[in-house]
């Protein structure tokens, strides 16, 4: 069974062709992250203006990757939540309409769930390996990305539980406010890894939220950061933080950098190796954008008794592939299908 994915829920316009939801046929991704730069972060008319411009362009070039037409289509499936409102509505009327005009069944995909199924996509169709670990029930899922925070216990598909979630900000949201206040540009996750690596992580103490059961919060440890590189720069608590890293050394912006990671890295294994002690899971998943950090794999696979999977770099920030992969396992397990004249965007979905 062939599933065409389609994902716009921000600011990458992506398609994809998933055979039997793992077998991943071709994947291709236009991103308008250059046009945000300038404005340090997402602009939703610009990403839905890239979306009009870039999507059908997208789709065809995923089609003729796998070699299919829309004949050898046996669905399609599409991000309608969670996300911005303006990116959403381009993938779905375009899903909509391809549905409707080639007949195939269409299958709505909550944007956080699919991003655990990237873990179910064959590995070595998107990199050089042997083989690769496919997740075994039950999972816990660790979902990291900038809107997301939460850990999740699927007992099999379409059976599964939210044990916490972030209350305030995600931990991408984190890393890019982080990254702002020391004058790094945007996207700040990656520009916080990469100065991380010269940086002293012990350098400063930093708190981590004391949140009941499997909750985080990111939001009070933000403001430490701000109120640390105040203290090293000198400044009063009314300085413009936008000025901040004026004010501040390459050393003490590399060591600050180093220490939030740290501590952002510690509240999410805490949190992971609590869930694995009470649910004794036979896998562990991590996934979302923020799975491309480096150190939090390593860390986090440190942390745990049993291996822990992580979905190619390439399948963690935003795409369709895992977009199809759950659309495919949504047709297996007859979930409803979605009626192509009334499907309906939902920027705030939840799990």
């Amino acid at each position: 069974m062939r599933i065409l994915g389609i994902e716009s829920s921000c600011d990458e316009t992506a398609a994809a062709v998933v055979e039997n939801g793992n077998h991943l046929l071709s994947s291709v991704i236009a991103s308008s992250s250059d046009l945000h730069v300038a404005y340090g972060g997402v602009v939703p008319e610009i990403a839905a203006r890239s979306h009009i411009e870039v999507m059908m362009p997208v789709i065809n070039q995923a089609l003729a990757d796998a070699e299919c037409t829309f004949e050898d289509i046996d669905g399609i499936a599409v991000t309608n939540g969670a996300g911005l409102g303006g990116s959403l509505l381009i993938g779905v009327m375009t899903a909509r309409t391809l549905a409707i005009i080639n007949n195939k069944p269409l299958y709505d995909i909550n944007h956080v769930l699919a991003h655990v199924y990237a873990s179910f996509i064959n590995q070595s169709d998107v990199k050089d390996i042997k083989s690769s670990k496919m997740p075994g029930f039950p999972i816990l899922a660790v979902v990291v990305s900038g809107g997301h925070t939460q850990l999740m216990l699927f007992k099999d598909h379409f059976d599964y539980k939210l044990l916490g979630q972030t209350q305030d900000d995600a931990i991408g949201e984190a890393f890019d406010k982080v990254a702002k206040i020391i004058g790094l540009p945007y996207p700040g996750g990656p520009n916080i890894a990469k100065l991380a690596k010269i940086g002293d992580q012990n350098a400063y103490e930093l708190p981590i939220a004391k949140m009941e059961g499997y909750d985080f919060s990111f939001s009070g440890l933000k403001t430490a950061v701000l109120r640390l590189a105040q203290r090293e720069a000198g400044v009063s608590l009314d300085f413009p933080s936008t000025k901040l890293s004026e004010k501040l050394s390459e050393a003490q912006k590399a060591n600050i950098a180093a220490s939030f990671q740290r501590v952002a890295i510690q509240t999410i294994i805490n949190k992971a190796k609590k869930a694995f002690e009470e649910f004794n899971p036979a896998s562990v998943v991590l996934a979302g954008g923020v799975a491309t950090n480096a150190e939090l794999r390593q860390q986090l696979n440190a942390s745990l008794p049993v291996e822990l999977i992580c979905p190619d770099i390439k399948l963690c920030t935003d795409n369709a592939a895992m977009i199809a992969a759950l659309g495919y396992y949504k047709a297996q397990k007859n979930q409803p299908v979605a009626d192509p004249y009334k499907l309906a965007i939902e920027p705030s979905l939840t799990v």
